[in-house]
């Protein structure tokens, strides 16, 4: 086992300023202050990052898996990964568009979890929302469509199948799945914009939806 990077605090000794930061900045050292030039020293014992024990495994719980509708950016996707990761997301399936882990640039955010949880690439994903719906899946898409009902009145069979789909950045997810699906979800909004980043809006989603049907994390 790879053991734990060890970092320190550094502070600016210039009681003006006294800047402070992390030691896991790019630069490999950092002599003095990027601020006001003057020396800088570490402010703490080295520590590692403080990580959560992993729970249990939950040996049979309701398939949840997810569904990325034609989606453009390596970054998006590669955040998607981490916390589906997290969430203890069963599969995710990337459909027409979508980058795959192949692509260098997904590992920026995705941090490895690209390669651990189970993926599938479907040219397309109104086909494969049928057959999922087929398979007696329940298809709950995140959009933030008229009609929409909010992700936190959901009301679903909670030991049935789930498949969560969210869509391209910018076109959102196609007429034809949202037609398809059995709920059509959104996340209420109270400022100016009308929609969250897609990394965000997912990373609300997938843990309110377990936390709405119990599903194990």
């Amino acid at each position: 086992m790879t053991p734990e990077p060890e970092f320190v605090m550094l502070q600016c000794k210039n009681p003006d300023c006294r800047f402070r930061c992390p030691s896991n900045l790019s630069e490999k050292s950092l002599p003095v202050c990027p601020i006001c030039g003057s020396p800088i020293v570490s402010a703490t014992a080295p520590f590692t990052n403080q990580k959560l024990a992993r729970p249990q495994a939950v040996e049979s719980h309701p398939v949840f898996e997810v569904m990325l509708d034609n989606l453009r950016s390596t970054l998006n996707v590669g955040s998607i990964f981490r916390t589906a990761d997290g969430a203890g997301i069963d599969r995710l399936h990337l459909c027409g568009t979508t980058p795959t882990p192949e692509h260098p640039k997904i590992a920026k955010t995705g941090l490895g979890a690209e390669w651990t949880l189970p993926w599938e690439m479907h040219r397309n994903g109104l086909d494969f929302t049928r057959s999922r719906q087929n398979a007696g899946v329940a298809v709950i898409s995140l959009e933030a469509a008229p009609s929409a009902k909010s992700i936190f009145d959901l009301d679903l069979q909670a030991s049935r199948p789930v498949l969560l789909v969210v869509g391209n950045e910018v076109s959102g997810i196609d007429p034809g799945i949202l037609e398809e699906s059995d709920l059509v979800c959104s996340i209420p909004m109270s400022g100016v914009k009308s929609s969250l980043n897609v990394a965000v809006a997912f990373g609300i989603a997938v843990y309110t939806i377990k936390s709405i049907y119990r599903l194990a994390i």
